[in-house]
């Protein structure tokens, strides 16, 4: 029998993403790391060359106009988890992921925005110099969702 309380997911993804090619890395990258579905806030996906797998078709995408009405539609009980440099973020390496979460990437050249930090349950940054393209800090962390560390 499934228990409820021990089921996992996540979805990922990006506010205001400022170049369609890095969805499509991304989306690749969330099929292959095994996310429940991938989403859009402000701008849309369109098709790209770099989603070979279509991701796109294969998993639940969902497009928010703003953050409101992603927030507003938040799967009941999933935690939002903002992944941001900025200092009262956890450290990925030590983070304890939730068991039920959606972790929301900002723009490359603007991060989040001032009210999905505010909002989000959970604020994560790991080690880098510079700010990384928003691809390669999504596959990150959901490379590190999957390693045997305890859930909250």
């Amino acid at each position: 029998m499934i228990d409820n309380f021990e089921n996992e997911y996540f979805g990922i993804g990006i506010q205001n993403g400022k170049t369609p090619e890095n969805l499509g890395v991304l989306w690749r990258s969330a099929q292959n790391l095994g996310a429940s579905f991938i989403f859009t806030i402000g701008n849309r996906y369109a098709k790209q060359a770099c989603d070979t797998h279509n991701a796109v078709k294969s998993m639940p995408y969902f497009h928010y106009e703003n953050f409101e009405e992603f927030y507003n539609h938040l799967p009941k009980g999933a935690r939002l988890v903002g992944v941001e440099l900025v200092e009262e973020a956890e450290a990925l390496e030590t983070f304890n992921h939730p068991r039920r979460c959606v972790y929301l990437l900002g723009a490359e050249d603007h991060g989040l925005s001032k009210k999905a930090i505010a909002k989000s349950h959970h604020l994560v940054k790991f080690k880098s110099e510079l700010s990384l393209n928003v691809s390669v800090a999504g596959s990150i962390i959901m490379y590190d969702r999957g390693i045997n560390k305890p859930r909250v």
